[in-house]
């Protein structure tokens, strides 16, 4: 298991190291400046060599990129060009609260409510309760959620006045924002959870335990819902690091100040620091996910477990 466990952390860290890698080199080649060029022609050469310096930005990109990499181990992001002279690391983590918790209490909603209705689909089956819960998950993936949360706006909102319509003030304002980004989670775990639990209720062992006489409770918790978790597992690890480092969309809507909310003001304001800075957030929190999930494997289905101690 620890031979399994340094092999994928190996892949974590040369997989970080390719994004970085790119990263850096794409954000070279995009045209523009962090700059405002047309004031900056107006000052002396001077003054023009020392901004440049003072960003590190009078160097080769070669050198740049590895005092980037060098600055990367110690734990230094960079400084953004924008929010002059802070750090990119505090930026960062002065804006993953609120991300963190519309995406936290979405995953979560999303998660019970999801594997609640496709529990109920799969055990009553061709009824009226799977008919409903499919359409609702047809519903739930085909509906962009950018349009629930214009309408959670008008009728929750303002129609109603039940809660707030933008901004973050205070945990309130965090609950429309949960809902509009658990919808598409509720209708995705519904619809695996119902697929594999199907499945696996024709399984032998299945058919064996009812003949057992083993009571309806210990069937379903011990050997189907249990078995239904791996297909589970697999989509909730990018629905977590999706959900949990914002939406680009509801942030922006909902006037969050979050993550996603600063990777688009970032882009427009050509932030190089602040770009290159979140992806490498984003591609560690993936990774260290997918590792999450990988283990998480074993302890659902010991068969894996006992694949990944051969190795």
């Amino acid at each position: 298991m620890k031979r399994y466990i340094g092999i994928r952390i190996v892949y974590l860290l040369l997989t970080l190291f390719i994004i970085t890698t790119a990263t850096f080199f794409l954000m070279k080649a995009l045209p523009g400046t962090p700059f405002d060029e047309e004031k900056l022609q107006q000052l002396p050469q001077e003054q023009r060599q020392m901004i440049y310096a003072s960003y590190g930005l009078d160097k080769p990109v070669g050198v740049q990129y590895v005092n980037y990499l060098k600055n990367i181990v110690k734990g230094d992001l960079g400084t953004s060009f924008f929010y002059t002279g802070q750090p990119v690391k505090d930026i960062i983590m002065s804006r993953i609260g609120p991300s963190a918790l519309i995406g936290l209490q979405a995953v979560l909603l999303g998660l019970a409510i999801g594997m609640i209705l496709g529990i109920i689909a799969a055990y009553r089956h061709n009824s009226g309760w799977d008919y409903a819960t499919m359409i609702i998950a047809v519903l739930g993936v085909s509906v962009p959620n950018f349009v629930l949360a214009a309408l959670l706006q008008y009728f929750v909102g303002l129609k109603w006045g039940l809660l707030p319509v933008a901004f973050w003030e205070s945990y309130p304002s965090s609950i429309l924002p949960s809902i509009a980004l658990c919808v598409g989670v509720i209708a995705l775990i519904a619809r695996f959870v119902r697929t594999e639990m199907l499945e696996v209720l024709e399984q032998d062992y299945v058919t064996t335990a009812k003949a057992k006489g083993l009571g309806f409770a210990r069937i379903m918790f011990q050997h189907v819902i249990r078995n239904s978790l791996i297909s589970v597992i697999t989509i909730l690890g990018p629905i977590v690091v999706n959900l949990l480092t914002g939406s680009l969309v509801i942030e922006n809507i909902f006037g969050i100040p979050g993550i996603g909310s600063l990777f688009v003001d970032s882009i427009k304001m050509n932030d190089y620091s602040t770009i290159m800075g979140i992806t490498i957030f984003y591609s560690a929190f993936y990774v260290f996910v997918m590792l999450i999930v990988d283990l998480l494997y074993g302890l659902v289905d010991p068969r894996i477990r006992l694949a990944s101690g051969k190795e």
